[in-house]
């Protein structure tokens, strides 16, 4: 098969070429290439699948249906590899609910898709990471609200199997009553809110931990600009982290949950509007080192309802690719090479997978992606509904 007239874009920039792939092998990149089957990309992009790791289930139930449509809806949206959140229903922290969730993977005709472990249980105490990572999970999961003593034994584990940490920055006493940002639009609309604070507190302990443990740690869909900036400090001090945002921050203020929207309702709250600017200039500055959907879908039922009662969460998975090309791409944020790496390279990397390159003798895990096509987004629970977006999956390539 013979890719023809395509623009390969990795990590490494954008150039005009043919690809040649046999097996699922690409076995030549050049000008002028000849096969038997051919297609003609006429401009498009032939760039590497995304990688998201911090993706949830329909109403984060944990079961064949729901991974099988989380698959092949990665796939839609040109997303090859997609990591589970752990704090799913049941919580993937032990032998029996893993072995339930991975039977059945090898069938998957989307989108790969892999597990973090939950290293909390619902009393607070440890999982067995231990024996869940020789099981095949790809990285421990941790939520904030463990205690310094738990957090600290969790570091151990984490330094001992040379893995990297995802966590999540909470604190349970600041979020417990809250249910979007602490600011001007809460107070307008009579909800309880949640200061950033409660994040940054914890993303100061965390680089602290990593400090003294010297070990990695990836803090997840990360909501407010300090955080960012001690993240970005502790990194120029040598030590190991780095942070996640969502494209739903770096796009949308906490004004989208005017008029009680609950699509905007999602987990970390949305930003305020100033903070908004902030992250984007991170981004510009390449201060953030990897973007996700943060996939959250939830049931009308779950929806529909007071804005308090609402589930958090919104759908972005099946326009991945489109929303990070009109959003950040051609809005002049950042450049198509820059997005394969904060999409690809970054949270491969944090799974211990080297992706992100379109180079000879690699398998195909590629997507063509036409930059010039419009769709208007048709989702109820997307944070996008009506809005134009451009670009559009042609073909993936999932060897």
């Amino acid at each position: 098969m013979l890719i023809q007239n395509a623009i390969v874009c990795d990590v490494n920039g954008e150039k005009k070429a043919d690809v040649k792939i046999e097996n699922g092998i690409i076995v030549e990149i050049g000008s002028n290439l000849n096969d038997s089957e051919i297609i003609d990309a006429n401009g498009a992009y032939f760039m590497p699948l995304l990688v998201d790791t911090n993706i949830r289930l329909q109403d984060s139930t944990l079961n064949a249906k729901n991974i099988e449509a989380i698959s092949d809806e990665a796939l839609l949206g040109g997303v090859g590899h997609v990591v589970l959140n752990a704090d799913s229903t049941p919580a993937i922290d032990n032998e029996i609910v893993l072995e339930f969730a991975q039977n059945g993977l090898h069938t998957l005709e989307g989108a790969k898709v892999d597990f973090m472990l939950n290293s909390l249980k619902e009393d607070m105490t440890l999982s067995n990471i231990a024996i869940l990572l020789k099981k095949g999970v790809v990285a421990p999961y941790m939520s904030t609200i463990a205690k310094n003593n738990i957090a600290i034994k969790i570091a151990e584990y984490v330094q001992m199997y040379g893995v990297t940490l995802f966590c999540k920055a909470e604190d349970n006493s600041l979020i417990n009553s809250g249910v979007m940002l602490d600011g001007v639009i809460n107070s307008k609309l009579g909800l309880a809110g949640i200061p950033d604070l409660s994040e940054v507190l914890h993303v100061s302990r965390m680089i602290e931990i990593a400090r003294h443990f010297k070990i990695n740690i990836l803090f997840k869909s990360i909501a407010s600009p300090r955080s960012i900036f001690l993240i970005n400090k502790a990194k120029e001090d040598g030590v190991n982290v780095c942070c996640e945002v969502s494209i739903h921050h770096l796009i949308k203020s906490d004004e989208a949950c005017e008029n009680f929207n609950t699509t905007a309702k999602i987990d970390p709250p949305l930003a305020c509007a100033s903070d908004v600017i902030e992250l984007q200039n991170a981004l510009k500055e390449s201060k953030i080192d990897c973007l996700t959907t943060l996939h959250q879908p939830s049931s009308p039922v779950n929806k529909e309802v007071a804005f308090y009662d609402a589930a958090y969460g919104s759908e972005a998975l099946s326009d991945a690719l489109p929303l990070y090309y009109t959003k950040l791409v051609k809005s002049g944020l950042i450049s198509m090479s820059s997005l394969v790496e904060l999409t690809v390279k970054n949270p491969a990397r944090a799974i211990g997978i080297e992706a992100g390159e379109i180079k000879v003798g690699d398998k195909v895990n590629a997507v063509l992606f036409n930059p010039h096509a419009t769709n208007v987004v048709k989702n109820a629970q997307s944070l996008y509904d009506g809005e134009e977006l451009s670009g559009e999956i042609i073909r993936s390539f999932n060897s």
